[in-house]
């Protein structure tokens, strides 16, 4: 029976959704869904090359001891597109087949989501792409165009993107008391830190998938473009999501590799390329000895980062089997190259046991971004007042991805962190501290948050309580063109630091946006 002769015979109607990409973000995401009874969708199938990463997705969260289907597993989304492709064909034949799924979560390395959404688009499904939406801004574009109706046509489908950072319990009573409820006035500017976290920066950005911009991206893209989307979030539409946005009119930035390279390399560890041969290792704080087997695997944690070196060890972790683990490991960390390896070689895999002083990354590990809006008047808005933002993206702190910051405005000021918002106002001289409840899961629930929300705007639109546009605004809270703009803004800041100059926002838009898109305005 198909989805639409479900939808037919039954009042309620849960959304079907596959996971493309059985990694960290996808089993979050799984999880989320999996875990939440608030959720009214479920996930049927897992497509992920790795064999024993999408059988351990799928037996926690889809078969679950239950019959497996055919649909519920597949070696790539290339495989999935076959099968879906096939199914329907039967269906328009008349033959009895499965229902298809509804919508996909997209949880695969960033260079990836363009084949695969642009290729995916044309079966008209809802997607939800993890972030970064792409690498560069003309994927970003092109993916834009394979999803945004046509000229004169409505939005059909749902699309929502992995900026976490709007949907957790936090960020959204932040939102209300700056947005809605005015407590500190007028918004004069923010200062929003993201602490990456020392260990964390020297395990994904210069040991990991993310390191080198030429085979990843910048890392205000890869780790803090839910950064600049949480200050466009908070700034660009104070009125509310259906008033013209308040763009700003410039963007500059600095930063580099400031640390992590070879010149800083302590002269004890010599000419040693690896944690595993170096004479330095016992003093070192970046040792991935240190870091992966006796901070981590050692203590009881064969998840994140240690399955991220090699999936296996946590599955023989698991299974009890700790020698084992302990050997995997320490066969991965032993991995290395030298000067006859190429470029390409080295770039097409990661290297957790490699010394972060020799590795090949480039992304930065201390930026600055400032964002500035002038006055404005808007017939549908009233008058906005100018304002700043700035975004301060660094490897090196204690807290991890434990945003904090301080809002400042006319009648008094914020102070958050990613537990607590105190707001004091300056005509009673009171503060009042609020602690918003923190979910399980990532992002403080960010995580379930979003899933919740983009399962909730499929739900609407295939049991035709309102239509893509309304759910889209009502549950997803951005549009495509909110989401294209905000990784837009990256770009620009990029360049911006490249070129040791200050972007004119508008100017840089329709120059690297509206010319590739081929339309005055989006």
């Amino acid at each position: 029976m198909d989805n639409i002769q479900i939808r037919q015979n039954n009042a309620q109607y849960f959304p079907r959704f596959l996971i493309i990409g059985a990694g960290s973000r996808g089993n979050a995401y799984a999880q989320a869904v999996f875990e939440s009874r608030s959720l009214t969708g479920i996930v049927t199938g897992v497509a992920d090359p790795v064999v024993s990463k999408r059988q351990s997705l799928g037996s926690k969260y889809i078969w679950n001891g239950r019959e497996k289907q055919e649909d519920a597993e597949f070696d790539s989304w290339q495989d999935f597109l076959e099968y879906e492709e096939i199914r329907r064909k039967k269906h328009s034949a008349g033959q009895n087949v499965l229902p298809g799924v509804d919508g996909v979560f997209i949880c695969t390395l960033d260079h990836t989501h363009k084949e695969i959404i642009t290729n995916l688009a044309p079966l008209g499904l809802h997607i939800m792409s993890e972030k970064p939406l792409a690498p560069s801004l003309q994927d970003c574009i092109d993916i834009y165009k394979s999803v945004k109706p046509g000229d004169g046509d409505a939005q059909s489908t749902i699309f929502s993107i992995g900026h976490v950072l709007r949907y957790s319990p936090h960020n959204i009573l932040l939102h209300q008391l700056l947005l809605k409820d005015k407590r500190i006035g007028d918004v004069l500017s923010i200062e929003h830190t993201e602490p990456v976290g020392w260990s964390h920066f020297s395990h994904s950005y210069v040991r990991g998938n993310w390191r080198r911009q030429s085979t990843s991206a910048p890392s205000l893209l890869t780790k803090s473009c839910h950064d600049i989307d949480f200050l466009l979030w908070l700034l660009c539409s104070p009125d509310g999501p259906q008033s013209a946005a308040h763009l700003p009119y410039q963007v500059s930035s600095s930063g580099s590799t400031t640390f992590f390279k070879k010149s800083r390399k302590p002269k004890a560890a010599g000419a040693a390329t690896n944690c595993l041969t170096c004479r330095h290792e016992p003093n070192c704080m970046y040792s991935a000895k240190k870091i992966y087997l006796e901070k981590e695997l050692r203590k009881g944690n064969a998840h994140w980062p240690v399955n991220i070196v090699n999936p296996e060890i946590e599955d023989l972790y698991l299974a009890g089997d700790r020698t084992n683990a302990e050997k995997k490991l320490m066969e991965a960390l032993a991995e290395d190259y030298d000067s006859s390896a190429s470029i390409e070689e080295i770039g097409m895999r990661t290297w957790y046991g490699r010394c972060v002083w020799e590795s090949d990354n480039d992304v930065c590990d201390n930026q600055v971004v400032t964002i500035d809006w002038k006055d404005e008047n808007s017939d549908d808005s009233g008058s906005r007042s100018s304002k700043t933002a700035s975004l301060h993206m660094v490897a090196f702190t204690e807290s991890q991805c434990e945003r904090r910051g301080r809002i400042y405005g006319t009648e008094g000021e914020i102070e958050y962190n990613s537990r607590m918002i105190r707001v004091y106002t300056f005509a009673d001289a009171q503060a009042q501290v609020y602690y918003p409840e923190q979910p399980g899961g990532g992002h403080g629930g960010g995580d379930a948050g979003l899933a919740k929300n983009f399962i909730s705007a499929v739900a609407d639109v295939i049991n035709k309580r309102r239509s893509a546009s309304e759910a889209q605004l009502l549950h997803v809270g951005c549009s495509l063109d909110d989401i294209i703009r905000s990784h837009a803004f990256v770009f620009a800041a990029e360049e911006a630091r490249l070129e040791s100059k200050v972007v004119d926002w508008n100017h840089w838009w329709n120059a690297n946006v509206m010319n590739s898109l081929g339309v005055s305005s989006v």
